[in-house]
C-alpha cells in the first residue's frame, strides 16, 4: 500500500508509476506502483529527504531536481535514479536553488521553471538541463513569477499553469503561459477556469489535465483540461478526493492521481485514484 504523503513528485517510466519524496512517512521515500498488478513496492531511498521537488523521466532514468530540504531550505541538487540498478547518483547542480518549482521535458531536455528561491521570494528562473551532457543552460525568464504551479508539454511547447505568489495560497493564480524553446519566448494563453495552486498536471491526447489544489477556504477537487490547439479549457468530472500537493502521471488511456493533503497545509493521504477521460 502507498505510504501517506503530500507534496510528492510523481512520474511514469516503463509502465510503472514512481512516487518520490514529500511530507509524511519519510521525505526520502521512493515507491513504485505497478498498475498491471495493482501493487506497490519500496525502492532505494533518495540520497536525502526532500519535498516540493521537480521530477522528470528521460532516457530510461528519473531526475529529481531542486526542492526543499528538511529545514525548508531551497536546494539546487539534481539526483538521477536508474531503475535497472535501483540506485541514485548526483548530477550537475541547477544554477538557481529553488523549491516548489515545476519541470517539463522537450526533445530530451528538462526545463525547470519558477519556484521559491533562497531569498524566500519567487524566482523567474527558466533553466534547461541536458541529461546526456550533464549540463545546464539559462533561458528567457518567466513572465509571471510563481510557485506551486504545474507544467504540461504539448507540441514541443511548455505550458506553465496556475500557482501562487511567494508561497501564499491566499494568492492563487489562474495564469497560463506558453514557452517556446525554438524562439526562447513566452506568451500568455487562456487562463485556467479556477485559480489554484498546489496542483498536478498530466498530458493525455494532446490535452493538459490539471488536478486539485488548495486555498484558505479548503482543497480543490477540480479537473480541468487545456487544449493548446484551440486555446480553450474544458471542465471534467471532479476528483473523488479533493486534495493538494498531489502528483499525476499518464499511462495508456488513464491518468493516475496520487497522494496529497485533503485539507490545506500539513495534511497527508495515501489516495490513488485513476481518471479516464
Amino acid at each position: 500500500m502507498l505510504s501517506s504523503r503530500t507534496e510528492v513528485a510523481v512520474v511514469e517510466l516503463g509502465g510503472k508509476i514512481y512516487v518520490i519524496g514529500g511530507f509524511g512517512q519519510g521525505g526520502d521515500l521512493v515507491e513504485e506502483y505497478d498498475p498491471a498488478e495493482d501493487r506497490w513496492r519500496k525502492l532505494a531511498s533518495l540520497p536525502r529527504p526532500l519535498h516540493h521537488v521537480g521530477t522528470a523521466a528521460v532516457g530510461g532514468k528519473i531526475y529529481v531536481i531542486g526542492g526543499y530540504d528538511a529545514g525548508w531550505k531551497p536546494v539546487d541538487t539534481v539526483y538521477e535514479y536508474d531503475p535497472k540498478g535501483n540506485r541514485w547518483s548526483q548530477r550537475a547542480s541547477m544554477p538557481t536553488a529553488r523549491g516548489a518549482l515545476a519541470v517539463g521535458v522537450i526533445a530530451g531536455k528538462i526545463y525547470s521553471v519558477g519556484g521559491v528561491g533562497s531569498n524566500r521570494r519567487n524566482t523567474a528562473a527558466n533553466e534547461e538541463y541536458d541529461p546526456a551532457a550533464n549540463r545546464w543552460r539559462k533561458h528567457a525568464r518567466m513572465v509571471t513569477l510563481r510557485d506551486h504551479l504545474a507544467v504540461g508539454v504539448a507540441g514541443d511547447k511548455l505550458y506553465a499553469i496556475g500557482g501562487r505568489v511567494d508561497g501564499s495560497y491566499a494568492k492563487n493564480l489562474a495564469v497560463n503561459e506558453e514557452y517556446n524553446p525554438a524562439s526562447d519566448t513566452w506568451r500568455a494563453r487562456a487562463p485556467m477556469p479556477t485559480a489554484r495552486s498546489g496542483i498536478a498536471a498530466a498530458v493525455l491526447g494532446g490535452r493538459i489535465f490539471v488536478f486539485g489544489g488548495e486555498a484558505p477556504s479548503g482543497t480543490f477537487n477540480q479537473t480541468e483540461s487545456y487544449s493548446p490547439a484551440s486555446d480553450t479549457w474544458t471542465t471534467w468530472n471532479p476528483m473523488p478526493t479533493a486534495r493538494h500537493g498531489l502528483g499525476a502521471a499518464a499511462l495508456g488511456q488513464n491518468i493516475y492521481v496520487v497522494s496529497g493533503g485533503p485539507t490545506p497545509g500539513g495534511s497527508y493521504s495515501s489516495v490513488n485514484e485513476v481518471f479516464t477521460p
